[in-house]
C-alpha cells in the first residue's frame, strides 16, 4: 500500500507476463531463472482466473513480496479486479475452496497494486498499453485507488486494457470492447517524448512466450506456457541486466504427445488473450543488438518438458 501507483526500479530484473493460476509453471519459472531474493522479479499482472490454482500462485506471489518487499514487485493486470474475477474463475475458487471472506481480502488487496513501472528510467512496463490521455508520467501517481472495479475508460482502464496493432496509425477501437488498440507510430513518438527505450507489457497470448512490435520499441510477454491447456505457446520471462542487455529466457508448455498432435491439428498458433470486460449495463523475431538504448542478446536459454 505504501508503493506508489508509478513504482521505479533498477536492474538487474526479470520480468514475467501473464501466469493465470498456472501455479505448476510458475514453480518452473522460479526453478529455471532463480527464487526471490536471489533473483528480482517484476510481474506485470493477470495472476488469477483461468487457471486451476490461482490461489496457490497469488498466494505465493503476494508472500515473496511481503518476505522480499524489495526485490519481488507485483503490477496489477486487467484480472485483478472484482467484475472479471467473478466472470472468469478467481471468485468461484475462492468460494469452492474455501469462503467470501478470503476472496475479499484478496480483491481488496488488487485495488492498492501499482499500475505501471520504470526499470533503470529507460523501460515503461505495464499489463495492458499505452493510453491517449496519458500526457505525462507522473499522472500515473494520481490515478486514484484503492479501487476494486476499474472504470471502462481512462488512463488506468488503458493501462490495464490496452492493445498493440500493426495494422493502424495511431488510435482504434478495440476488439475487447474497452479501451483502445494503438499503432507504431503512438509507440515511436511515446518513447520520444518521455526519453525511454523500450515499453514492456503482457496481456496477449504470443506463440514465442514474446514478441516485438514497432521496430523492436514494444514488446509483450507471456508467461503462462501451454495457456489453459488449450494452447501450445511458450512462456517467455525478460531478463534486464545491470547493463540493460535483454535476454528472453523461454520455457516449453509441459504437454503430452497426443495433446500436442490435436493442437496443431486445430491449429492453434498465436493468439490474443480474448477476455472481454463485461457488459456492465446489464510477430516474433530474433533478436540483435541495438544501438541506443536496451540491448537485445542474440542468446536464449530453454527448458523443455
Amino acid at each position: 500500500m505504501s508503493q506508489p501507483m508509478l513504482i521505479e526500479l533498477e536492474a538487474p530484473v526479470k520480468i514475467c507476463g501473464d501466469i493465470h493460476g498456472q501455479y505448476s509453471d510458475l514453480l518452473r519459472i522460479f526453478d529455471h531463472c532463480g527464487y526471490p531474493p536471489d533473483a528480482n522479479y517484476l510481474f506485470l499482472g493477470d495472476y488469477v482466473d483461468r487457471g486451476r490454482q490461482s490461489l496457490e500462485t497469488i498466494s505465493l506471489l503476494f508472500a515473496y513480496k511481503v518476505r522480499y518487499p524489495t526485490n519481488v514487485f507485483l503490477l496489477r493486470g486487467n484480472h485483478e479486479s472484482e467484475d472479471i474475477n467473478e466472470q472468469y474463475g478467481f471468485y468461484e475458487e475462492c468460494i469452492r475452496r474455501f469462503d467470501h471472506k478470503l476472496y475479499k481480502h484478496f480483491s481488496d488487496t488488487f485495488a492498492w497494486l501499482p499500475v505501471a513501472g520504470v526499470v533503470a528510467d529507460r523501460i515503461l512496463c505495464m499489463h495492458g498499453g499505452l493510453s491517449p490521455d496519458l500526457e505525462h508520467l507522473q499522472q500515473i501517481n494520481s490515478l486514484p485507488r484503492p479501487l476494486s472495479r476499474v472504470e471502462a475508460s481512462g488512463i488506468m482502464c488503458d493501462l490495464l486494457w490496452s492493445d498493440p496493432d500493426p495494422t493502424i496509425r495511431g488510435w482504434g477501437d478495440n476488439d475487447r470492447g474497452v479501451s483502445h488498440t494503438f499503432g507504431p507510430d503512438v509507440v515511436d513518438g511515446f518513447l520520444k517524448r518521455h526519453d525511454l527505450d523500450l515499453v514492456c507489457r503482457a496481456h496477449q497470448v504470443v506463440q514465442d512466450g514474446y514478441e516485438f512490435f514497432a521496430n523492436r520499441q514494444l514488446v509483450t510477454l507471456f508467461s503462462a506456457p501451454g495457456y489453459c491447456g488449450e494452447f501450445d505457446n511458450k512462456a517467455g520471462v525478460l531478463s534486464v541486466d545491470p547493463d540493460l542487455l535483454l535476454t528472453v529466457q523461454i520455457i516449453d508448455p509441459l504437454l503430452d504427445n497426443k495433446k500436442r498432435r490435436l493442437m496443431h491439428a486445430s491449429g492453434n498458433g498465436k493468439q490474443f488473450d480474448t477476455a472481454k470486460r463485461p457488459n456492465t449495463n446489464g510477430s516474433s523475431t530474433s533478436s540483435s543488438t541495438s544501438s541506443t538504448g536496451p540491448s537485445y542478446s542474440s542468446s536464449y536459454s530453454y527448458i523443455k518438458n
